[in-house]
């Protein structure tokens, strides 16, 4: 694990122990001078002590706009604090403050050097104020020191994998707000290019194939009069879609006759004879479910009209207790649809197909032989089975 350097001193935790060192300080030197007088070693007890707090209060202030001083000032108030110990062992208590300070700001290696040096100037204060030489004086300081410093790191540990997992988290979830951003313009372009598929690219096969007519009948009016009303279907499709809309033809009558009405334009502007059949009572099937099922005849019936060269097509809905089928069958020259012919444009018809059905939990089938005629059955769930 790479090593961190502690956070900065913060926290009523940190602002008690500077609090605490200095009341320490203070009371240590009154003690002395109360015991001492003014002679002696007192005027160099009092300097070092004066000298001490300078260097605490200096490295408090600096230390809140320059880094590095963090990192030095530590060593500098242990190395005066030693000295004043060897003065008047009775500054040692003052070790309390200073040892959770260097817990705080030094990194794991200094951390322990600082602590053997306090432990270590400690058990010499605590055996010279002694009567004599008792080994529980040794062994105190050493195991506090060691269960405080070995609890510690193990703390700043914790919170270093706490902080990793964090960071992850929040990277994860930013990666995931890319992918969902990018799953949505996906999802997005795959809708465009369905509509697009569904009205605009029929809508232009179709006008193609009305002025082919007009040229090759030579009756130019009805079929560019009826060229230009699929130019302006289209127009107004393309509008609908790009704001997210349903067909046009639902909002004015209900799905069956919105059927039966391709159907009519499908045999006007192809001659393919297209029949509709309704079978069971219409079901509340929703406007998302019903402009799913108009796409996907538009689709197949593209298809029958551009690619199959045939002359019947047949459009069933079925509606079920808690489903609604589409089935669209032609007697045309069919295809492998696992090998749609290239260039067709089928193979895309066909997978926008699925991919709109199966965003409601519907299900697409085709079968179709070269020869044989193509069948495109759609089930939708309605109501408990949506």
């Amino acid at each position: 694990m790479i090593e961190r350097p502690a956070p900065p001193p913060g926290g009523r935790l940190y602002r008690a122990m500077h609090v605490g060192f200095f009341v320490l300080l203070a009371s240590s030197a009154w003690r002395y001078v109360s015991g001492h007088g003014a002679a002696g070693l007192t005027p160099l007890v009092l300097g070092l002590s004066a000298g001490l707090v300078a260097v605490y209060v200096l490295g408090l202030v600096v230390g809140e706009t320059h880094r590095h001083v963090r990192h030095v000032w530590p060593a500098a108030v242990i190395a005066v604090w030693c000295a004043l110990v060897l003065a008047a062992p009775s500054f040692s208590w003052c070790a309390v403050p200073l040892f959770f300070v260097c817990l705080r700001l030094l990194r794991p290696r200094p951390l322990i050097v600082a602590v053997v040096l306090l432990t270590a100037t400690v058990i010499f204060a605590q055996l010279r104020l002694a009567a004599e030489v008792d080994l529980i004086e040794v062994l105190v300081p050493m195991a506090v020191a060691t269960m405080a410093t070995a609890v510690f790191l193990e703390l700043r540990r914790e919170n270093e994998r706490r902080e990793a997992l964090i960071e992850e988290l929040v990277r994860t979830r930013g990666e995931l707000a890319d992918a969902q951003r990018a799953a949505g313009i996906s999802w997005e372009r795959a809708r465009l290019a369905g509509e697009i598929h569904d009205t605009i690219a029929q809508g232009l096969s179709s006008i193609r194939m009305l002025l082919q007519a007009a040229e090759r009948d030579g009756d130019t009016h009805e079929h560019v009069r009826r060229a230009g009303q699929v130019a302006e279907d289209n127009l107004a499709e393309a509008r609908r879609f790009v704001r997210g809309l349903a067909p046009a033809a639902l909002d004015r009558t209900s799905l069956p006759e919105a059927l039966r009405e391709l159907a009519g334009r499908t045999t006007a502007e192809s001659g393919v004879d297209v029949r509709v059949e309704v079978v069971g009572d219409p079901l509340p099937t929703g406007g998302d479910r019903d402009a799913v099922l108009l796409r996907v005849a538009q689709g197949a019936l593209a298809n029958v009209r551009e690619h199959s060269a045939a002359r019947l097509a047949a459009v069933t809905l079925t509606y079920l207790e808690d489903a609604v089928m589409l089935d669209v069958r032609d007697d045309g020259v069919g295809f492998d649809p696992a090998d749609p012919p290239r260039g067709t444009g089928r193979g895309f018809g066909l997978s926008a197909m699925r991919v709109r059905v199966e965003q409601l939990g519907g299900t697409v089938a085709v079968e179709s032989r070269p020869g044989d005629g193509t069948a495109v059955a759609v089930t939708l769930p309605v109501g408990g089975g949506a």
